[in-house]
């Protein structure tokens, strides 16, 4: 699959687009039956200017944005975090979901890219829910491991940043967020390398990261403190709710 997926364009021209289904018009049929019509229109703005950024591959498809934004309302989220922002569209559909008084930390190692964003946030009226930080996230998580205070303090954490330090993420994470809290690991299905032959044809970055999302996968498995739901929206969602 991810061999025939390097030889031809990107499906769908729905940029940022990572479904994993087989059939261009079943995609399209689920974005413009259930996706697009009831997009906030800040998210559709966002999603447009998105569009245009060179790197515009690194953000969060529409289809899981609005699967993130409902389950965020079904377990009642109001203290949440997000790793790896870019020009927050993911970001976006959680703090349309948070109640007036909900809050985001928000870990990126680039300002800049939140910025695009931004004027949209502030213009939907949520930006004062979000509370961004710029820089690696490893330092300021180990800082709040060693707080007792921040301990299980968290209702949902979404994490789509450097896929090579997922597991080091979810070491503290599981700390964090409270039991009954979830964890939701993007990309873990990786362009559906996981499957892919060894000579596969992949793209670099593809081959670079495949390993280290196996290996989550792997330990995400045999985790006696989270049950998990491995889900094939956009690029693979991994959700790990805390059960000790």
């Amino acid at each position: 699959m991810a061999a025939t997926a390097e030889a031809q364009p990107a499906k769908h021209q729905e940029v940022g687009h990572k479904s994993l289904l087989q059939s261009d018009a079943l995609y399209q049929y689920i974005l413009e039956t259930s996706v697009y019509p009831r997009e906030p229109e800040s998210m559709k703005e966002l999603r447009e200017v998105t569009a245009r950024h060179p790197w515009n591959l690194m953000t969060t498809s529409a289809d899981e944005g609005q699967f993130l934004n409902l389950l965020l309302k079904l377990i009642n989220a109001k203290n949440t975090m997000e790793i790896g922002v870019y020009t927050g569209y993911s970001l976006l559909s959680t703090a349309l979901a948070l109640p007036e008084d909900g809050k985001i930390l928000a870990l990126d190692i680039n300002r800049e890219n939140y910025e695009i964003g931004l004027p949209i946030i502030e213009k939907a009226g949520v930006a004062h829910k979000i509370d961004f930080r710029e820089g690696p996230a490893l330092p300021l998580l180990d800082q709040m491991v060693d707080d007792v205070k921040f301990h299980g303090s968290f209702d949902f954490i979404f994490v789509d940043a450097d896929k090579d330090n997922y597991l080091n993420y979810h070491k503290r994470l599981i700390d964090l967020v409270k039991i009954g809290g979830v964890i939701g690991y993007d990309n873990t299905l990786w362009n559906g390398s996981l499957v892919a032959p060894a000579d596969a044809p992949l793209r670099k970055y593809v081959r670079y990261y495949r390993d280290f999302v196996l290996e989550l996968n792997k330990a995400l498995a045999v985790d006696p403190r989270v049950e998990i739901c491995q889900l094939p929206v956009g690029d693979g969602i991994t959700l790990c709710r805390r059960i000790s």
